[in-house]
């Protein structure tokens, strides 16, 4: 995979006059500054992670998502449980054909985030980190993380293996840090 390309291709997903990054460099994850690295350096849920960080569990708020056969597209927020701090911002490719429809459904309520779904339904899952990136934030960003435009944040791109098939590609950007 090529970091820039596929970030590309992520935030392509969801096109706006108001661009989401100004810049986004590709880094080695033993470079990845903390407490970034304790929260992108890993292969586990980022729900649970965010959750374990913040000591308070999240709720997903979805920010526009469509459906293309069985491509379900998403962005959201995950927001402190009860409030409107937001911990993470994120972008979701995910083939529906390799879930039931039960956990299909309850993806597209959108009520509660992915990775608690994924665990709820107990789906045989392997999450392979394909990229950390460091970003400016461009309008877009700044705005959905709560944070100023031209501030730096760290993300990760990831895929998500549902039942050993490679079921979703996805950017999970952290709120920053300081």
């Amino acid at each position: 995979m090529n970091p820039q390309d596929e970030l590309n291709a992520l935030i392509g997903l969801f096109p706006s006059e108001e661009p989401l990054v100004q810049t986004a460099d590709h880094i080695p994850r033993d470079l990845t500054p903390e407490p970034y690295r304790t929260l992108l350096v890993h292969g586990h849920h980022m729900t649970v992670t965010m959750e374990k960080f913040h000591n308070s569990p999240v709720e997903v708020r979805v920010l526009e998502q469509r459906q293309e056969g069985n491509l379900y597209l998403r962005k959201i927020t995950l927001v402190k449980s009860g409030t409107d701090e937001v911990v993470q911002f994120g972008i979701v490719r995910f083939n529906f054909d390799f879930v039931t429809g039960e956990i299909r459904d309850e993806i597209l309520r959108g009520e509660v985030p992915l990775g608690r779904i994924l665990i709820q339904y107990n789906v045989l899952r392997h999450i392979d980190l394909g990229a950390i990136v460091k970003l400016t934030a461009g309008p877009g960003l700044a705005k959905y993380l709560q944070m100023k435009e031209g501030q730096t944040t760290y993300g990760r791109m990831a895929t998500i293996f549902c039942n050993h098939r490679p079921a979703l590609d996805l950017l999970e950007v952290s709120a920053l840090l300081e």
